[in-house]
């Protein structure tokens, strides 16, 4: 019997014709609702995930189930413990997108620096007098600090290195290179002028920044979080933008993702606000597809993946 492959969300086609080249049968879904992927993947070998939860639940109901792939790095969306006591491989695809995230880190760097979407909305708000009051900021001469010197953090640096700008971090696993001095965790929210959190999603990292971090920070820096929103303490974040405890945030990811309208993040001028669109890229999305389906027919082919999260006995 053909293995079957379910993808609750369409993959670019390059990640489809692996697994058709593979001779596995390729199950397009209709979202992300649990019921719906429980149903539609019923039959599934392999499934390749986006951010929505996958719990034992799901996973008890597709009892062929092998692999789970997830599109991108952060795996705490699954359920990585009741995977391996299923026998199920869990991978993600960590080399797809790095360079991708690092643009956009700082992308938005550089837009809250420069207040280009508060200055925009004005130019479409007939306010051309808005810039007077809102002048936008340099960032020669600042200092950047990051919180997590992994692929992502290390790609962020190098992508600075033009900038003029002194880059530090903070990593317990990480040692200092020739343009990059790692500090302890304290430094980096008393003296940097820019705090980029590239932190994984780990019980330790949860709401590990909140007020008392806030409080340490300059009350002219901002917070660049392209991480995962549960790293911050989203209340205290809003009750320190609002003091003027910092300067402003971008924000890419949060605690409630699609971000409703009524959080009150939304109403605050100094923020800048995406739809998690660190990775959102045709370039990424083909690489993660790429990575994903070529690990799911390594482990259908009764192979070890190479990007694997969880180890099976």
């Amino acid at each position: 019997m053909t293995k079957q492959v379910f993808l609750p969300d369409d993959i670019p086609a390059e990640g489809k014709k692996i697994l058709e080249k593979a001779g596995l049968q390729v199950v397009v879904g209709t979202g992300r609702d649990p019921e719906k992927m429980k149903s539609e993947g019923a039959q599934a070998s392999a499934v390749l995930i986006g951010t929505q939860k996958f719990d034992a639940e799901i996973m008890d109901a597709m009892p062929n189930l092998k692999v789970i792939a997830r599109n991108g790095v952060g795996y705490d969306s699954v359920d990585v413990d009741a995977a391996t006591q299923r026998g199920i491989y869990v991978v993600n695809t960590p080399k797809a997108l790095s360079g991708s995230v690092a643009e956009t880190a700082v992308s938005e760097l550089l837009a809250i620096s420069k207040n280009l979407y508060q200055n925009a909305k004005a130019i479409h708000d007939d306010n051309w007098q808005y810039r007077k009051a809102h002048p936008g900021r340099d960032i020669e001469g600042k200092t950047v600090g990051i919180l997590g010197f992994g692929r992502i953090g290390q790609q962020v640096a190098k992508k600075l290195s033009g900038f003029d700008v002194k880059v530090i971090a903070f990593d317990p696993f990480a040692k200092s290179t020739p343009d990059v001095e790692i500090v302890d965790r304290e430094t980096i929210f008393k003296t940097a002028d820019y705090v980029m959190v590239h932190l994984p999603a780990l019980p330790e990292t949860q709401h590990s920044i909140g007020a008392e971090e806030f409080k340490l920070m300059k009350n002219d820096a901002f917070l660049i979080n392209m991480a995962r929103g549960s790293i911050l303490v989203e209340s205290e974040l809003v009750t320190a933008l609002k003091n003027g405890d910092i300067a402003g945030a971008a924000l890419d990811v949060f605690e409630e993702e699609p971000l409703p309208v009524t959080n009150p993040l939304v109403d605050l001028d100094n923020v800048l606000l995406t739809p998690h669109i660190a990775s959102n890229t045709i370039e990424t999305k083909a690489r993660m597809a790429i990575d994903a389906t070529s690990d799911i027919v390594r482990v259908l082919s009764g192979e070890k993946p190479e990007s694997a999260v969880n180890q099976l006995k």
